[in-house]
């Protein structure tokens, strides 16, 4: 087996500390950048990058349309080959500025990792996936069964996403104490809370119902008042599992561990919706969820702001851009309100006759929805 590059490896992990200490990208990004450079160095043979060659990156991009993913023999995916060659071009650039590479590498041939237009296109395109609805979680959480104290955790576990909007990796690790029920919010601190890019602040329940609120503060109440749990104990604790009869590991009840992954959180959702005979949502599309409901229920911008802020969301546009896609249904069912309107009202005239203007916040929401769904044809 070919022996790897020494000198290679040396600035590779100079590369990698860059991306995780300067550039503060998370963990999982840095192994898939490694990973797009180790499969380039698979192509050239583990040749030196000081010999780097612009028929090396172009061979790469032949090895890239030629691979099959191994589990499914399928060809990689546009999007996977995409973001491989822009991880390559990024860490090229990079090198050819430092001590030693400089001279052997031009910057402008970097340009050959770009991928195609037409794939570039592909991997960019929004595409619309579903979501679930308020209707089909209430269904789902009518369909959980409570017999237990597993079940009521897992019961919870999902009135809890869809109440406050918070990440599956957020709620693994969340404490009773971070949980206020007199005044109906969250505070997320990164001290002890796996938060996005480790953000801390403080939500609020959203509305989405007072019998969902309820499953949450009966699971608290059951948590503190039967198992005694204190402020500092897991507000989702892990499955305690002993030895049956049959010497096998069984599910008896719960501990006062939290989960170490957002891992059994996905596992409860996927079997909690296939149970009540739908398509399973993980837990993130939760988030969009709510972002759905905050269009049809907030009434202008400040309202706007403060569901977006509630959501984690510095800027508003965020959760436009990333939560607000319009399908081509929902679009059509905005635009035909519009016009309707327009024809029962017209702009320049109220109902005794006076003038009156159309609400500016309505059209900016309008507008930035079409800009962020739109694309040129």
């Amino acid at each position: 087996m070919r022996k790897r590059n020494p000198d290679n490896e040396k600035i590779k992990w100079q590369y990698l500390r860059f991306l995780e200490d300067a550039k503060r990208m998370k963990p999982e990004s840095v192994d898939q950048v490694a990973a797009a450079i180790a499969a380039f160095e698979q192509s050239t043979g583990w040749k030196d990058f000081r010999l780097f060659h612009v028929e090396q990156a172009r061979k790469f991009k032949r090895d890239l349309d030629s691979h099959a993913v191994a589990d499914t023999g399928k060809p990689l995916a546009v999007a996977t080959k995409v973001s491989r060659l822009r991880a390559l071009k990024a860490f090229f650039q990079w090198l050819s500025d430092r001590p030693g590479y400089s001279r052997k590498l031009a910057y402008s041939d970097m340009e050959y990792f770009n991928p195609s237009n037409n794939d570039g296109r592909i991997a960019g395109a929004v595409r619309e996936r579903p979501i679930p609805t308020v209707e089909q979680i209430n269904h789902v959480l009518a369909s959980m069964p409570t017999s237990n104290v597993i079940e009521r955790r897992n019961r919870a576990l999902v009135a809890f996403t869809i109440l406050t909007g918070a990440r599956d990796a957020a709620i693994s690790s969340m404490l009773l104490k971070h949980v206020d029920l007199e005044r109906r919010t969250v505070f997320q601190d990164a001290r002890e809370v796996k938060t996005k890019n480790r953000k801390t602040f403080t939500s609020w329940f959203f509305p989405v119902g007072e019998h969902i609120y309820g499953i949450v503060r009966d699971w608290i109440d059951e948590l503190k008042n039967l198992h005694l749990f204190g402020p500092a104990d897991p507000l989702f604790p892990a499955t305690e599992r002993k030895l049956d009869t049959n010497n096998c590991f069984h599910a008896s009840g719960i501990t006062r561990l939290p989960w170490a992954s957002a891992g059994p959180i996905r596992a409860v959702f996927k079997s909690a919706f296939i149970g009540a005979g739908l398509p399973y949502f993980h837990p993130h599309t939760f988030r969009k969820t709510i972002w759905k409901l905050g269009e049809i229920v907030c009434r202008n911008g400040r309202e706007a702001r403060a569901w977006s802020l509630n959501l984690g969301h510095d800027n508003v546009l965020t959760s436009f851009s990333s939560y607000g896609p319009m399908t081509g249904m929902e679009r059509e069912d905005v635009m035909n309100q519009l016009a309707k309107r327009l024809v029962a009202k017209p702009a320049n005239q109220g109902r005794g006759g006076e003038e009156t203007e159309l609400d500016p916040d309505l059209i900016r929401r309008v507008l930035v929805h079409l800009q962020k769904t739109t694309s040129p044809r």
